[in-house]
């Protein structure tokens, strides 16, 4: 099934993600975030991904309650700390970041010295209105204006939250500025996520030829909003590389910058797109008449 590969993986990238659960203590949830950071680690993890609000309930009343600045925060001090003594590449999910009066849905990537690589703050703030769930981020978060990316051991990383996978114009923005893994925390409900998710990861593994990598919080029944889980992680070709049930726990995947190359190779997709018609695609009222 799929795309055969000619490479020979020789620079791989062991990649873990932490389903963990989130409850209202917050110090609770970041202790329990570091014993998996410490445990993946140990396993042989380079790059640590958290779920989106790892510490925090999602909910738009909690986000100014929990909210802190970055990176003087309780929270990234104690994020930036592990990366430095294990040795690894930490994306924080995301917590709710205090800054000028405004909150925002951050990620934090934290390098092996424990330095603050990138920080990206949620683009596209997620909105529902269903009979089941009605949800709208923008009650208490202000989105974010700016793409960030990072380097990881001769991956080049993009960075997104959650809902921002829906739209494909912020996945290939990522795809010229030359990278080749997107990573993106999220927390998609039991409403959206059994159709969604998957789908979702899977396509912007192909409309970018990248790894996609997904990490939610686990589902806890009781709580106000209940995640999916199923936190996975999509190869170049779009297949399925490791996937999670509910349950709390660590998932891994070997990643490589020669099995995007070889997808890359195989397919070139990119070589034939048409730039030339940028302003035909992306400009209104620009359709001819049969």
């Amino acid at each position: 099934y799929g795309v055969p590969s000619s490479c020979n993986m020789s620079s791989v990238l062991r990649v873990a993600l932490c389903q963990t659960p989130v409850g209202r203590d917050k110090a609770a949830n970041v202790q329990n975030a570091l014993r998996h950071i410490s445990t993946a680690a140990k396993a042989g993890a380079h790059l640590v991904v958290l779920p989106e609000c790892f510490q925090t309930p999602y909910g738009t009343k909690y986000f100014p309650e929990y909210a802190e600045e970055v990176p003087a925060g309780d929270t990234c001090q104690a994020m930036s700390k592990a990366a430095a003594q294990l040795g690894i590449t930490l994306v924080a999910g995301s917590i709710a970041e205090r800054h000028n009066g405004q909150v925002f849905n951050t990620s934090c990537v934290w390098g092996p010295d424990g330095s603050l690589l990138g920080r990206y703050r949620k683009m596209h703030l997620f909105r529902l209105n269903t009979e089941l769930l009605k949800f709208d981020e923008s009650e208490t978060l202000t989105a974010g204006d700016t793409l960030q990316t990072f380097d990881c051991q001769g991956l080049k990383v993009g960075m997104g939250i959650c809902f921002d996978l829906r739209f494909a114009e912020h996945a290939m923005a990522y795809t010229r500025l030359g990278c080749n893994v997107l990573v993106d925390p999220g927390a998609f409900n039991l409403v959206t996520g059994p159709v969604h998710w998957k789908m979702h990861a899977r396509a912007r593994a192909v409309d970018t030829q990248s790894y996609v990598l997904m990490c939610s919080p686990s589902a806890d029944l009781d709580a106000e909003y209940i995640a999916y889980g199923h936190s996975l992680v999509v190869d170049p070709w779009g297949e399925v590389l490791v996937e999670a049930e509910g349950d709390e726990g660590i998932i891994y995947a070997d990643i490589s910058a020669d099995r995007v190359a070889d997808v890359r190779r195989q397919l070139p997709i990119e070589s034939g797109r048409r730039r030339d018609l940028d302003d035909v695609l992306f400009t209104r009222g620009n359709a001819g008449n049969a």
